[in-house]
């Protein structure tokens, strides 16, 4: 996941800086988004072999396009009176991004984070359903093949606690932490 987010956010501003990018490699990314990561796995498994790196390369490509179309979208809407008051104090290239640009994206980039967490996990989970040997979809898996309900059930518990975890201790005092930083808290 973390792979997808670096990835995703240096993709993403680059998309919205260069317009040939955001004709090919932007265009490419929306349409890719569409289609449901798990339909790689025929490819991944291919390339990588039914391995922990197959898993992985779908675990990256369900998340970064969600962090990609995010960064892109809210570096666009960054304000041009922000860029202009910045790039008058002085601020240019890297700096300007840095100081001024990222940070008044984030809010959309918060958001592509979380849905890419999410299609990182859906993933994942699916990915270990079909040829997992060890995580908890391959626990589902061995708990449908054994008509045992009770470990069923509470596989998909664990999984919507650790869910509700990464929203409560991750995603909500972020967002928190950006609104107040806005004033909008």
């Amino acid at each position: 996941y973390f792979v997808a987010v670096g990835g995703g956010i240096i993709i993403g501003v680059f998309i919205s800086r260069f317009e040939w990018m955001e004709g090919t490699i932007g265009a490419l990314t929306l349409g890719l988004q569409t289609l449901p990561t798990i339909c790689w796995l025929p490819m991944a498994v291919i390339w990588f072999g039914a391995s922990e790196k197959a898993i992985f390369s779908l675990v990256v490509l369900g998340g970064i396009l969600s962090v990609i179309l995010a960064t892109e979208a809210g570096v666009r809407h960054v304000p041009v009176v922000l860029i202009r008051a910045a790039r008058s104090m002085g601020a240019s290239g890297f700096q300007l991004y840095r100081r001024v640009i990222i940070p008044a994206a984030f809010p959309a980039i918060i958001s592509g984070l979380k849905q890419g967490w999410a299609f990182s996990w859906r993933t994942l989970m699916a990915a270990e359903l079909l040829f997992g040997d060890k995580g908890l979809g391959y626990l589902l898996q061995t708990g449908r093949k054994d008509n045992d309900t009770s470990r069923f059930l509470a596989v998909i518990l664990v999984m919507l606690v650790l869910g509700i975890t990464v929203e409560l201790a991750v995603f909500r005092p972020l967002e928190k932490k950006v609104r107040g930083s806005w004033g909008l808290s």
